[in-house]
């Protein structure tokens, strides 16, 4: 849980950084991959990572605007990312505007009485859960997924690492 609302921008900015960079990875062909009925499409899994943060975010008092997980799904790789960013940086725009006793400000979540320093950080934590997901999907597309906590395989031999045979 977040202490002090810097903390938990300087958090947010470092996920919503490798969220773009994933992001910026799909391309328009791969948001309806992998079809398969038991598995959320590429598109899918980023409508969904896009359209919590309104969904949690409002929840708290804080107004980022539409869409919403019913609106349809963009059909292009950067019109999904572009709705991301504008989210993301909405929700850096509105927190930062809070003062350290406003974590402890409790919410209704989902039945639930959460201070808002705990909805933050299970807030990241969905994301972030989220976009792994989303990574495995790109994988099993063939798209190149780029690293972000550490160079993905294809990054390896940048770093004089030799790629592990599968």
């Amino acid at each position: 849980m977040f202490v002090h609302v810097s903390d938990f921008l300087h958090a947010w900015k470092q996920e919503m950084e490798n969220t773009i960079k994933i992001l910026g990875a799909l391309t328009d062909d791969s948001l309806k991959l992998p079809e398969h009925e038991h598995v959320r499409s590429i598109g899918q899994m980023a409508w969904h990572i896009t359209t919590t943060i309104p969904e949690m975010i409002e929840k708290m008092g804080v107004d980022v605007g539409p869409p919403t997980e019913t609106d349809p799904i963009p059909e292009s790789a950067q019109a999904l990312r572009e709705a991301y960013e504008k989210h993301a940086n909405k929700v850096i725009s509105e927190v930062s505007k809070w003062q350290d006793p406003d974590l402890q400000i409790e919410d209704d979540m989902y039945g639930m009485k959460w201070q808002r320093s705990l909805t933050l950080w299970i807030f990241i934590k969905h994301e972030i859960h989220h976009r792994g997901q989303l990574t495995v999907l790109m994988r099993l597309a063939g798209l190149t997924v780029p690293g972000i906590y550490g160079p993905a395989k294809e990054e390896w031999v940048k770093f004089g690492m030799q790629i592990p045979e599968f």
